[in-house]
């Protein structure tokens, strides 16, 4: 077994995952994963710019991991950065930053890859499971991309679109600095009218009404999942593969859409930092739905997290 490190930053959340992983059995054994949410994307999408606020967040968060995989002692350590650190202009400013305090370059990745590494850690555990037809569709919903991926025992096509939780609230439901509560029907005329240009981008290059079997990634889906699912708190094992029926989702997206930020708030399994973003992320998830006609989604809470760091271990 090698221990590795493995950190995913995105648009809205960084996460850590160190754990020991051992190529030849497929075994990945968790020994810390941990998420912060750091909005590492505010603003990107208006100024093209990391705010200063945004990256000390994140900065905060890369400190808290450092000492974790110091005390664990991973062996591998890989950090990779996603849509927000593509798109801004002073992305050095950020991969100093992370350099300095974790001794690792962040490797500003490609939609490709991204999709790449969300395909590895989502289907890995899937591979002889009968009740799941292949091809897989894995959708993995960020902050600023949504990834598209379909494949089997490998990648057959992949595309990532600019289209994420975060990118479509700031875009349409934020005014004077303040987000919709909630939003209008433009707003969310809007936001779907986004989506659907995005799908068709993505139908350019990867079928997507041709998979069999939809897997959903991410904070989004994830929280869809545990409303659906009725928990009274967040509970990874019970959201893993859980399987959410489009019925669900739909109900689910148009009460979050109708709901107040307070009353998005009250719901239990709702992660503080998803209140604001949540709608936009459930109306992805749905407007996927009905373009391949998936009648459910399995959930997976292994995702690109997974997937760096089997690349990781992978390593010589």
């Amino acid at each position: 077994m090698t221990r590795v490190a493995a950190i995913d930053c995105g648009t809205n959340s960084i996460r850590l995952l160190v754990a020991d992983a051992d190529p030849a059995t497929g075994r990945l054994v968790d020994l810390d994963r941990r998420m912060r949410i750091v909005r590492l994307g505010q603003g990107v999408d208006r100024t093209g710019r990391l705010a200063p606020e945004a990256l000390e967040r994140t900065f905060a968060a890369c400190r808290e991991y450092a000492a974790v995989i110091k005390e664990l002692g991973a062996e591998r350590t890989r950090f990779v950065a996603t849509s927000a650190s593509r798109d801004a202009e002073n992305r050095e400013d950020f991969v100093r930053g992370v350099l300095d305090i974790l001794g690792v370059e962040p490797e500003v990745i490609s939609g490709d890859q991204e999709a790449e590494f969300s395909f590895t850690g989502a289907t890995k555990e899937l591979t002889g499971r009968t009740d799941l037809a292949t091809p897989y569709l894995v959708v993995d919903i960020g902050g600023g991309s949504t990834e598209f991926v379909v494949g089997d025992d490998r990648v057959r096509a992949a595309r990532s679109v600019d289209v994420g939780c975060v990118r479509m609230t700031e875009r349409h439901f934020v005014r004077d600095g303040a987000v919709a509560d909630p939003p209008s029907d433009g707003q969310l005329a809007a936001v779907r009218a986004d989506i659907e240009a995005a799908l068709d981008l993505a139908e350019e290059t990867v079928p997507l009404r041709e998979a069999a079997t939809l897997v959903g990634l991410a904070g989004s889906v994830t929280t869809v999942a545990g409303i659906a699912l009725g928990l009274d708190a967040y509970d990874s094992a019970a959201i893993h593969h859980a399987r959410v029926s489009y019925d669900q989702v739909k109900e689910i997206a148009e009460r979050l859409a109708g709901a107040t930020h307070a009353e998005r708030a009250a719901i239990p399994v709702m992660h503080p930092g998803r209140v604001d973003v949540i709608v936009a992320g459930a109306l992805v998830l749905l407007a996927i739905m009905e373009r391949t006609g998936a009648r459910e989604v399995v959930v997976s809470e292994h995702d690109i997290l997974d997937g760096i760091a089997w690349s990781c271990a992978s390593t010589e």
